[in-house]
C-alpha cells in the first residue's frame, strides 16, 4: 500500500498530511537566522573579516570569553545515529533527521535554546564518541537521542568523561526525571516515604535503567527494587545479564513479574503493551502507584487498572490520560539552566533538583492565567501529579533549580548572583501566547463544537477541516458540491470520506427553512422571496451562515475565495452583531517573546470615540485570554497634541470615556507608534500611564490599521493570526485569501473554544 493510500492515522493525521507539513513553506523545520545586522559593508566587515580578529584573539587568550562573543553558550547539538528511532527501530542516521530537527525545535520553543541536529552514519560506539568529542569547541551542550542500548550507555559515559560540557541522553534521563517527579507526588498523596517503598520495574532498557538509578539516588533502597526483563527478575548470578542490568540485581523469591508484584507499592513500566494484567494489580499494596509508560499503548490501560483498583494512581506516556510522563517537561529546562551557568556536566544533583522542582510545581496553586489557558481546573491530586507539558512556569522553576544545583555541586563555571532577577529573565524569554494557544486547543478538545467550513471544495480548507475532526477539536460541516468534496477527500487519502457531513444547497433538507428564515429577515430591506431563494442556493457564505443561524452548526469559517469585505457582507445578511457590540477585527502579531494586538483592522472605517473605547475594552479582554496583561495605546500621528490636528478629538474622547469607568487595564493616548512601543521615546513623557510598551494598539481608522497589519505581516517576521472577527452573535471567522491550512485551523479552534468571536 502506498503512502497516498494509507488510511491509518498516527496522532490524528495521515502519512500524506505529515509529509505535506514537512515540505510546505520550506523543507524541514529549521533555518539559520543572523542575530546581528547584515545590511551594510560595515556590518559585514564586523561580522567577518577584519572584525572577527578581535574576538578571535580574546578567546585565544581566555577560552571562557567564547560564551561572551559567540553563540556557544546557548547552542546544543541534538545527535543520533538513528539506531533506535522513536518506536520505529533502527532506520539509520539519515532517517532520524526529521526527529532530530523536531527535538531542536522543541529546545527553541520551550526554553529559547538554539539547537542544531547532527546525524552520524555509524553504529561503532568508538567512532561515534570520537566524532562527538571533537565538536566540544562548537557547542555548549550535547543532547544524545535515539541510540540503541547498550551502546547508548557506553557512548554517554565516555562523552561525559571526555567532554567538559553537559552531555545527556534524553531517552534515559529525561524520562527518569519526569518519572521521579511524578513518583514523589504520588508518594506524597498516598502518605508514603520514598525510603520505604517497594518498586517493581518492568523493562531493562535505557529508560528503565535510568529511572531505577535516579529513584535510588533520591532515596529508594537498592534492595527494595526488583527489575524484570523478558526472562523475569534480575538476580545476582543470573545468566545473560549485562553490566548495566546486573547493577540492579537483587535477591528475591519472585520468579516472574506476577509474583514480584505481590505487595508492591509501585509499578514502573517501560516495556510493552499489555505487560501488566489487571489480576496482578489486585495483588499490589493499598493505593498502588502505576506508571505504565509503554507507547503508544501502555502496559495496562488506566480504565482497566481502575476497574480492579479504584484507589490506584496511574500515569502513562499518553496525552489523552491524566498524568502524562512527557520528556518535554524536562530536557529544555535542564539544558537551559546548565547552559546559563556554563556547567561542565549534568550530574545527579542537577537531575534530582529538576525532578523535585517539577514535583513542587505540580503541588503549587495553578495561577489563574495558566488555568484559564487550559480551560480546566488544574489542582494537585491523583489526576494531577505531573504539571501540564505547556505550563509556562516550567522554564523559570526548573531551569533555576538546575542552575542552582550546578552551582552548589561545583560544576558551574559561571555564577548567578540574583536568582529573582534570573527567574524574571527566564520568564521573559518566552511568549505566553504560545502556551495559551496550546491550552486553547486542549479546551477545544474538551468541548468540541460543530464548525461550518463554507468553502470545502478548496484543498486548504478541507485540510483544515480534516485536522479539526481528526485532532478532536470538533465536527466539521463541509459546504460544497457533494461529488466535488468527496473527490477532494479521496485525493487527500481520507479513508472514510462518507463519514464527513457534507451540506449542499442543491439538495439540503434545510433549504425551505432557510428561505423562510432569511426572507423574514430581509423582506423589508428590498429583497423578494425569489432573491432570497437565489442567495440560499448560490451563495455559500449565506448558506453556511444559515446553518449556524438555524442551529445546525456552532460557528462558520470562510474567506478563502472572497475578500474580507465581500465575505462579511454575505454573512451579515444572516447573522447579527451581539447586542450592544460593534463587530471589528484584530490581528495578533506573535514574536519570539512578545505579542501585539492590532484593532480594528477590518471593518470600521472611522470609528467614533464610543467605538474606539469599545474596541479597546474588547481587545484588552482578548489579550488577557491570551495570557497577557493588556497595555492599550490609542495610536495617532500625534503624541499628546504634538503636532496638533483635526482628527484627534475622537481619540481623546475615547480616553476620557475609559477615564470615567476605570476599565481595569492600562491605557494611554493619543500617541504615535514610537511613543507607544519604544521605551526610550516613552521616557520623554514621564506622565505616560503605561508601565511598559503597549501590547494592544487601537488604530485611529481602518485605512491605517489595515495597511499596518499587512505591512507587519509581510515584513515584520512575526507569526500572524487573524484577522480575528470580534462581536458577532455567533462565532464567525473570515480568513485571508492567502491563508494556509494551519491558519484556517487556528481560527476555527479559536472560534470553537470561544476565545474570539
Amino acid at each position: 500500500m502506498s503512502d497516498e493510500q494509507q488510511a491509518g492515522r498516527k496522532g490524528g493525521f495521515t502519512t500524506r498530511e505529515a509529509l505535506f507539513y514537512h515540505e510546505t513553506i520550506r523543507p524541514g523545520k529549521l533555518e539559520i537566522v543572523a542575530t546581528k545586522p547584515m545590511t551594510s559593508q560595515r556590518d559585514l566587515s564586523l561580522a567577518y573579516s577584519p572584525g572577527v580578529a578581535a574576538p578571535v584573539e580574546a578567546i585565544a587568550e581566555d577560552p571562557a570569553l567564547a560564551a561572551r562573543y559567540t553563540a556557544k553558550a546557548n547552542l546544543v547539538a541534538v545527535i543520533s545515529n538513528g539506531s533506535a528511532i522513536l518506536g520505529l527501530g533502527n532506520l539509520g542516521a539519515l532517517a532520524s533527521k526529521p526527529v532530530m530537527e523536531g527535538k531542536a525545535v522543541l529546545f527553541k520553543r520551550f526554553a529559547d535554546v538554539d539547537s542544531i541536529d547532527i546525524e552520524l552514519a555509524t553504529e561503532d560506539p568508538e567512532a561515534f564518541i570520537n566524532a562527538v568529542a571533537l565538536m566540544e569547541p562548537t557547542f555548549g551542550g550535547i543532547n544524545l537521542e535515539d541510540i540503541k542500548a547498550p551502546e547508548c550507555f557506553i557512548i554517554e559515559a565516555a562523552l561525559r568523561e571526555r567532554m567538559n560540557i553537559p552531555v545527556m541522553h534524553d531517552d534515559q534521563h529525561g524520562t527518569a526525571i519526569i518519572t521521579a517527579a511524578g513518583l514523589l507526588n504520588a508518594c506524597h498523596l498516598t502518605d508514603r516515604d520514598i525510603k520505604d517503598v517497594n518498586v517493581v520495574v518492568n523493562g531493562a532498557g535505557a529508560a528503565a535503567i535510568a529511572c531505577t538509578a535516579l529513584i535510588k539516588a533520591m532515596g529508594v533502597p537498592h534492595e527494595n527494587v526488583i527489575m524484570c526483563d523478558r526472562s523475569g527478575p534480575i538476580t545476582p548470578g543470573r545468566d545473560n545479564v549485562d553490566q548495566w542490568k546486573s547493577a540492579h540485581a537483587v535477591h528475591t523469591d519472585a520468579t516472574d513479574l506476577e509474583s514480584a508484584l505481590n505487595g508492591a507499592d509501585i509499578f514502573l513500566g517501560l516495556s510493552a503493551a499489555g505487560a501488566l494484567k489487571p489480576e496482578w494489580v489486585k495483588k499490589m499494596a493499598d493505593k498502588p502507584i502505576i506508571f505504565a509508560m509503554a507507547n503508544p499503548v501502555p502496559e495496562i490501560m488506566p480504565d482497566d487498572a481502575k476497574a480492579v483498583r479504584p484507589d490506584a494512581i496511574i500515569a502513562t506516556g499518553r496525552s489523552d490520560f491524566p498524568n502524562q510522563v512527557n520528556n518535554v517537561l524536562g530536557f529544555p529546562f535542564i539544558f537551559r539552566g546548565a547552559l546559563d551557568v556554563q556547567a561542565t556536566t549534568i550530574n545527579e544533583e542537577m537531575k534530582v533538583a529538576a525532578a523535585q522542582a517539577i514535583a513542587e510545581l505540580a503541588r503549587d496553586r495553578v495561577p489563574e492565567e495558566v488555568a484559564s489557558a487550559y480551560g480546566k481546573n488544574q489542582k494537585f491530586g491523583t489526576d494531577y501529579i505531573i504539571p501540564a507539558p505547556f505550563d509556562p512556569r516550567l522554564i523559570e522553576v526548573v531551569s533555576s533549580a538546575v542552575a542552582k544545583a550546578a552551582m552548589d555541586s561545583g560544576v558551574a563555571q559561571a555564577r548567578i548572583e540574583d536568582f529573582e532577577q534570573y527567574r524574571h529573565e527566564l520568564k521573559s524569554r518566552l511568549n505566553p501566547t504560545t502556551s495559551v494557544l496550546t491550552g486553547v486547543y486542549d479546551e477545544a478538545k474538551s468541548n468540541p463544537k460543530r464548525m461550518v467550513f463554507a468553502e470545502a471544495e478548496e484543498e486548504v480548507v478541507l485540510r483544515a477541516a480534516i485536522q479539526f475532526r481528526d485532532f478532536g477539536y470538533g465536527t466539521p460541516i463541509l459546504v460544497g458540491r457533494t461529488k466535488a468534496v468527496l473527490n477532494k477527500l479521496h485525493q487527500l487519502s481520507v479513508s472514510d470520506p462518507s463519514s464527513f457531513e457534507i451540506q449542499n444547497s442543491a439538495d439540503s433538507e434545510h433549504v425551505p427553512a432557510m428561505v423562510e428564515y432569511l426572507y423574514k429577515r430581509l423582506q423589508r430591506r428590498g429583497y423578494t422571496e425569489r432573491d432570497v431563494r437565489r442567495m440560499v442556493n448560490q451563495e455559500r457564505n449565506v448558506f453556511a451562515a444559515l446553518l449556524v443561524a438555524l442551529g445546525h452548526g456552532d460557528g462558520v469559517i470562510s474567506g478563502l475565495t472572497r475578500t474580507f469585505a465581500q465575505t462579511a457582507k454575505e454573512i451579515n445578511r444572516v447573522l447579527e452583531p451581539k447586542p450592544g457590540a460593534i463587530p471589528f477585527g484584530i490581528h495578533m502579531m506573535i514574536g519570539k517573546n512578545h505579542t501585539t494586538f492590532l484593532a480594528d483592522t477590518t471593518i470600521n472605517e472611522r470609528p467614533s470615540a464610543q467605538e474606539l473605547a469599545h474596541i479597546a475594552r474588547e481587545t484588552a479582554a482578548v489579550a488577557r485570554r491570551m495570557g497577557h496583561e493588556p497595555r492599550v495605546a490609542f495610536l495617532s500621528y500625534s503624541t499628546f497634541g504634538n503636532p496638533s490636528g483635526q482628527w484627534l478629538n475622537n481619540i481623546r474622547d475615547a480616553v476620557a470615556i475609559l477615564d470615567a469607568e476605570d476599565p481595569g487595564f492600562e491605557y494611554e493616548g493619543e500617541m504615535a507608534p514610537d511613543a507607544a512601543l519604544n521605551p526610550k521615546v516613552m521616557e520623554l513623557y514621564p506622565f505616560c500611564r503605561l508601565s511598559a510598551p503597549a501590547n494592544v494598539l487601537v488604530m485611529p481608522g481602518l485605512q491605517s490599521a489595515n495597511l499596518s497589519a499587512k505591512i507587519l505581516r509581510e515584513l515584520g517576521g512575526n507569526a500572524t493570526i487573524g484577522p480575528m472577527l470580534i462581536g458577532m452573535e455567533k462565532p464567525v471567522q473570515i480568513v485571508p485569501m492567502t491563508a494556509l491550512a494551519p491558519d484556517v485551523l487556528t481560527l476555527a479552534v479559536l472560534a470553537g473554544a470561544g476565545v474570539v468571536g
